[in-house]
């Protein structure tokens, strides 16, 4: 499969995975300030998967262009990513409705963390992807190997944080995970590689 096919396809789910988040907001039962007061959890729950679904996007499209070849494994992990990540707009809309709920919680946190690993996977096979002949391909191979990155572990750790914390004391604690890391430690590290 060509490199670019495989690119776009991606761009287009994200894309659609994105459009139907904003699909699923309800109106407000009334046309004023506490009609819409009164869906301030569904705007909070969709504006941290947004975000979350953006810098993911953002990562993907960063390092997609240090890859040299597609295998049908990289094709594989793709889907299984994009598959993970497709449920997002329903446990978006399920901590939505009922953000205080244990079960809600932990369900959308499982999927966090689904979607989380499927990347590592997808970004280790685009790492195979790139020949290692030259210094510079090493760097780029580098570069591709999450699983070796400190950040990742402290995400994925602060999550499982979350998951726990949402299961035992404090229900919302996953959302509050996912904004944590996505602001202190995905988008700066995003803005810090400019």
């Amino acid at each position: 499969m060509e490199k670019d096919r495989l690119g776009a396809f991606i761009d287009a789910v994200m894309a659609i995975i994105m459009t139907i988040l904003v699909l699923e907001l309800p109106r407000p039962a009334t046309y004023d300030v506490s009609g819409l007061w009164a869906l301030r959890t569904n705007f909070l729950a969709y504006a941290i998967s947004f975000f979350w679904l953006g810098a993911m996007w953002v990562n993907i499209h960063k390092s997609y262009h240090l890859v040299d070849k597609i295998t049908q494994k990289t094709v594989w992990k793709s889907i299984i990513m994009l598959f993970f990540s497709s449920f997002f707009p329903y446990v978006t809309k399920l901590i939505a409705d009922e953000f205080w709920n244990k079960t809600m919680q932990e369900f959308y946190g499982i999927i966090v963390l689904l979607i989380t690993v499927s990347v590592m996977g997808y970004y280790g096979e685009l790492g195979i992807g790139i020949g290692r002949e030259t210094p510079e391909a090493e760097k780029k191979a580098k570069a591709l190997e999450l699983y070796k990155q400190k950040w990742i572990w402290i995400d994925i750790g602060l999550k499982v944080i979350g998951l726990i914390l949402s299961i035992t004391v404090f229900p919302p604690a996953m959302s509050c995970a996912v904004i944590v890391t996505l602001l202190f430690l995905v988008i700066p590290k995003q803005l810090k590689e400019d």
